[in-house]
């Protein structure tokens, strides 16, 4: 047995210079293209940190209505939507501006997607741009024959009105991406309490941009054990709300250390005992051991139904030497709460406020807004709708 597994070794070393060298003639089949689209000032300002964190085989997309924010994103593409409707000053926290900016722009976005086999679409849910922008983007990107994957942040519960609008926006989203994955921004106040509240939210981002640049490479680049667009694609159109783990430890047991940190730091609380699907990633040094590797991914699927499709891959990282880092995707969760319980409630108690508000007012006053209402649907710069639709209210 020594004797085979010495021969093992001497041939993989073989095998892995072989593959290098026949890089060039697989090339010309073509990689799966993927593109992140960052909606709005969230989604821009991840974005921009994938970017400059450097992402191979995906491509960066910004979008927005607000043209001085947009100028600070780097990303391989900026579009400024609905200039004539907002003067490029922003959707000003109206999810409708947002969806009607982004639906001016529609063939400039679909010649941005075009051709595209996975898109993300990442936003934080609540405001005005990614609310509006991520549900038209992603209905794009299916017209055009991509799968959707959704991420985006739910916002703080104190944020009362932006939680009605979140949830809103959320269904919007989820009957046109193929999966949602969720994050809870309170989260942060039981990972960072105490961090500045800038780098807190860049927590989020970074989290946001490690995700999409796990999955994108895990595909597009060589691993120990290969996750392919095919896996993907079997994954995410289990359709539903995933749930995302995320685990990382230097603990000398790290495999059952990196399983518990990841079980308790899901980043949306929702019960995903029934999920349908898992994906499991693992990265580790070159000391990661096959049997390691198996049992986190045994590990952190356990809870999963006795059906569900699981796949796992792993990839070694010189730089991972003496730690492992696993993300977990648990998708089909059939939840009909999407906003965690603290969310879901004030959401719930915002929106019994506003209906009560809005019963208040009288019928004449109802008429009012309803003129005003009219008057906003026209205010798209005067042009004809064939050039509105052909990128004519867009910067790129």
């Amino acid at each position: 047995m020594q004797d085979i597994v010495q021969d093992a070794l001497e041939n993989a070393e073989r095998e892995e210079q072989a593959r290098n060298d026949a890089d060039a003639d697989i090339d010309e089949f073509g990689d799966p293209r993927i593109v992140v689209v960052g909606c709005g000032g969230a989604g821009n300002n991840t974005v921009n940190r994938l970017y400059n964190m450097g992402i191979e085989g995906a491509e960066t997309v910004a979008v927005n209505t607000d043209k001085q924010h947009l100028r600070m994103i780097e990303a391989d593409s900026r579009v400024l939507v609905g200039k004539s409707l907002t003067g490029g000053l922003g959707a000003g926290g109206d999810p409708e501006m947002g969806e009607r900016a982004t639906e001016m722009a529609r063939g400039t976005v679909k010649d941005v997607l075009g051709g595209a086999d996975l898109v993300f679409v990442t936003a934080g849910m609540g405001g005005g741009t990614g609310t509006g922008a991520a549900p038209v983007v992603a209905k794009i990107a299916k017209e055009e024959g991509a799968i959707v994957v959704g991420m985006v942040s739910t916002p703080f519960t104190v944020e009362r009105a932006r939680t009605v609008r979140a949830e809103e926006g959320l269904e919007s989203l989820r009957s046109e991406a193929d999966s949602i994955i969720v994050l809870d921004n309170n989260r942060l106040l039981d990972y960072v309490p105490n961090l500045p509240i800038g780098k807190a939210f860049s927590v989020m981002d970074q989290i946001i941009a490690e995700t999409v640049k796990g999955i994108s490479e895990t595909i597009t680049q060589p691993s120990l054990i290969n996750l392919d667009y095919a896996d993907m694609t079997a994954i995410m159109n289990q359709g539903g709300v995933a749930v995302m783990l995320v685990g990382e430890t230097q603990d000398k047991n790290k495999t059952d250390e990196v399983v518990k940190d990841a079980m308790n730091h899901p980043l949306l609380d929702v019960d995903y005992g029934g999920a349908s699907g898992g994906l499991v990633h693992i990265t580790g040094g070159p000391d990661l051991t096959l049997k390691e590797a198996e049992g986190i991914a045994q590990d952190i699927t356990g809870r999963l139904e006795a059906d569900a499709n699981v796949i796992w891959g792993a990839r070694i990282r010189e730089e991972y030497k003496g730690k492992v880092r696993v993300m977990a995707i648990m998708t089909g969760v059939q939840s009909a709460q999407i906003l965690g319980p603290d969310v879901q409630h004030q959401a719930d108690q915002s929106r019994q406020a506003l209906q009560h508000t809005a019963e208040g007012y009288s019928f004449g006053d109802a008429s009012a807004g309803n003129a005003h209402g009219s008057s906003n649907a026209q205010s798209d710069g005067g042009r004809p709708e064939s050039e509105r639709n052909h990128g004519l209210d867009v910067v790129r």
